[in-house]
């Protein structure tokens, strides 16, 4: 056997199984985001057919699910069953909020009357909110502590399981970088 072959061989394995290793046990559908571990952005955003702004200043000493999902995007649709019925089991001292992204109201509003809600979806108008939270696609969902930190990022569609853990770990102030 030719030990250049051999040698290059190795040079290519080794790294990849090293990495392999090193990420076993990660769940991948949570994202490594430089906002994990910093306060959350403010944002203020009326809700899907009127009423009362929401803002996460008024939110402080809660735990905030904050999910950027869109009527177009399938992933959302599959996911929003889960977030409903986590929403709607685990108590007022969590608030969920659906962030609209690049979708129309009344788009929104139809699919909300057919699916039902748990919980407000605001509207992001400019998508200024996106920016702030360097949404690049959705769902996203971000979770914040009782405190106003981001402690982790999905994005991927979540089920009740990983909601229920995410939100545990938010409550504890717990950051969860990469697993």
């Amino acid at each position: 056997m030719n030990r250049k072959v051999l040698v290059a061989g190795l040079l290519v394995v080794v790294p990849l199984l090293g990495l392999l290793v090193a990420n076993m046990g990660r769940d991948p559908r949570r994202v490594d985001s430089p906002m994990i571990g910093k306060p959350a952005p403010p944002f203020s955003l009326k809700p899907v057919g009127g009423g009362e702004t929401a803002s996460l200043e008024a939110l402080r000493g809660k735990t905030v699910v904050l999910n950027f999902w869109a009527t177009w995007c399938a992933p959302c649709f599959e996911e929003h069953g889960e977030l409903q019925r986590a929403a709607r089991s685990l108590g007022p001292d969590v608030r969920f909020f659906g962030v609209i992204y690049e979708d129309e109201e009344d788009r929104v509003r139809a699919f909300l009357s057919q699916q039902g809600s748990a919980y407000p979806s605001l509207l992001d108008d400019g998508g200024k909110t996106a920016i702030a939270y360097g949404v690049y696609g959705v769902p996203e969902t971000y979770f914040i502590s009782p405190g106003g930190v981001i402690t982790s990022k999905y994005a991927q569609p979540l089920n009740e399981p990983t909601i229920r853990g995410a939100v545990r770990e938010a409550q504890a102030g717990t950051v969860g970088g990469a697993r």
